[in-house]
């Protein structure tokens, strides 16, 4: 089955992040991810990965939610740079990447072709390096109003045109649940071109038991696929946390 990580954004807000990741290793759980890495004491989260043996499945480039931006090229290869020194001190190998939204005075297509030659620049660092960038697509009708990249289509899409090994796809299940549903089907399509995967109930992006998703089988049709990455939980959880996190361990077991 899956290698499950926590992302420790979602749970415990009040500790420092160092003792989430220690109280993610001591629920059992193979790996955790964050979201940005300027807001964190890496020094500290390094030392409690050693500490607890426990490794790091993915964090987000700085700056995030730009691969649209209008003459911004320079800044996120910049950023890249910077985000892939933090990665390698961490041994983490997964970058994630959102777009950002829509801009309302240009057609889909022109920024199409900004995102695209934006993912060819940062490419060549995530190769340089030894990265992946993953871009993942959101949903618009609940979490996400004017986000530019939605389906799993149009992700495909740019991933094949930028033709790099450096970037793959961030499925979030509980993101694509409700733009598309079809999750089995296309995630087993698609695998050849997903990076990382996250997971969340629907509705209310709560836990993975009793909400619309048979998580149970759809994490044995990842397994079937062959796919050796991690899926991240990113819920909120409405029970204890620790309980919430050993359920959903549970469905991996």
């Amino acid at each position: 089955m899956p290698k499950l990580s926590v992302c420790i954004e979602m749970y415990w807000p009040e500790l420092p992040y160092e003792e989430r990741v220690a109280r993610v290793a001591k629920l059992g759980f193979p790996a955790f991810e964050f979201w940005g890495w300027k807001n964190k004491d890496i020094p500290k989260i390094k030392a409690a990965m050693e500490e607890h043996g426990i490794a790091i499945a993915a964090l987000c480039i700085e700056p995030n939610s730009s691969l649209i931006r209008r003459n911004f090229e320079q800044e996120l290869v910049q950023g890249m740079k910077e985000t892939a020194k933090v990665a390698k001190e961490l041994g983490c190998k997964t970058i994630i990447s959102t777009t950002g939204n829509t801009y309302d005075d240009e057609s889909y297509e022109i920024s199409r072709r900004r995102v695209v030659r934006h993912l060819k620049a940062l490419a060549r660092v995530a190769e340089d390096n030894g990265l992946t960038i993953v871009i993942e697509p959101l949903n618009t009708l609940v979490d996400h109003h004017g986000y530019w990249l939605t389906k799993m289509t149009q992700a495909v899409d740019i991933v094949q045109e930028v033709d790099s090994p450096g970037v793959r796809i961030l499925m979030d299940l509980y993101h694509q649940q409700i733009m598309e549903g079809n999750i089995i089907a296309n995630l087993t399509q698609y695998i050849q071109w997903i990076g990382h995967f996250h997971t969340a109930g629907v509705p209310g992006r709560h836990e993975l038991v009793g909400g619309e998703q048979d998580y149970r089988a759809i994490f044995k049709a990842i397994d079937a696929t062959g796919y050796a990455g991690y899926v991240g939980l990113e819920y909120r959880p409405t029970m204890e946390t620790e309980e919430s996190l050993r359920q959903a361990l549970s469905l991996v077991e």
